[in-house]
């Protein structure tokens, strides 16, 4: 059977395209978490659930396909390039949404381009949901243009291309990323510290009257999605690197994003003080 796209990965932000796109006829999926006993199940079930085709191999998933969105986690996104662009026909287009480092995805281009397939540099630039295809699109690399059709066509709604260098949609995101993780990793060590000392409504008063609802939004990603963010923030931290600045500030993000997501707390309570005596009594028991 012909599909219009292939997922590598089956995850959030996959799960939210596939829903707000309708592609459940058009979409071939190939996740890794169906290669282990204790993860097929579930896997096995988002793929029913959005009606979307699910393959045992990346070989399956992509033959045949003419555009592949690579949606994997941050450490991934390299190995995915290098290990599954061969299975695609010459000439196919590979969009690495993957929140990584310009280097990494100047490197992920060499793998992909060897193979014969063309590669557009994709940034992200919020999170999938509640926007889910309405989210804004940064392209970037030689078959920008190009790839800006095909996903438009695709039903993604803001897509827009910044340059015909493979790097430069990610070092907008990666860098940004410095700020936006950075502000959430904050805002964990100084509320942790509140609720310690006793005085969190004071310090959230005095940040500002909306403070108390940007703490709780910033507490939910991290426990959420900490180990996830930790290891983009590893990305940003390389991006920093290769521009000759020295990331001291983002460091201690990704131990902060780390720290929280390794908590296991993936549907943290609702309501920030629930968020943080659900935090205090992690920090006690450690």
């Amino acid at each position: 059977m012909a599909h219009r796209i292939a997922l590598i990965g089956f995850g959030e932000a996959a799960q939210a395209f596939a829903a707000a796109a309708g592609w459940a006829d058009d979409a071939a999926v190939f996740d890794i978490k169906t290669e282990a006993a204790e993860t097929r199940a579930a896997k096995l079930a988002d793929y029913a659930r959005h009606g979307v085709t699910g393959y045992g191999s990346a070989h399956a998933a992509l033959a045949e396909t003419p555009a592949v969105l690579s949606l994997v986690t941050a450490d991934a996104g390299l190995a995915a390039a290098q290990d599954y662009a061969r299975h695609l026909p010459a000439d196919a287009l590979w969009f690495d949404m993957n929140s990584v480092s310009p280097e990494t995805k100047r490197a992920a281009e060499t793998a992909v381009t060897t193979s014969g397939v063309r590669y557009v540099d994709v940034a992200v630039m919020a999170p999938v949901h509640p926007k889910r295809t309405s989210a804004p699109l940064l392209l970037s690399g030689p078959h920008a243009e190009t790839g800006a059709a095909v996903l438009q066509g695709l039903g993604f709604q803001d897509v827009r291309c910044v340059g015909t260098r493979v790097g430069h949609a990610s070092a907008i995101k990666m860098i940004r990323s410095v700020m936006v993780k950075g502000i959430e990793a904050l805002t964990a060590e100084c509320l942790l510290a509140a609720h310690r000392a006793g005085v969190v409504d004071e310090v959230l008063s005095s940040l500002g009257s909306d403070w108390t609802q940007k703490a709780d939004y910033n507490l939910e990603r991290m426990l959420a999605h900490g180990l996830r963010r930790a290891a983009e923030m590893e990305e940003s931290a390389r991006t920093l690197e290769d521009l000759g600045i020295s990331p001291v500030m983002t460091r201690g993000t990704v131990a902060r994003q780390r720290a929280l997501g390794a908590l296991g707390l993936a549907h943290p309570p609702q309501g920030l003080p629930a968020k943080l005596a659900a935090l205090g009594k992690e920090q006690d028991s450690a």
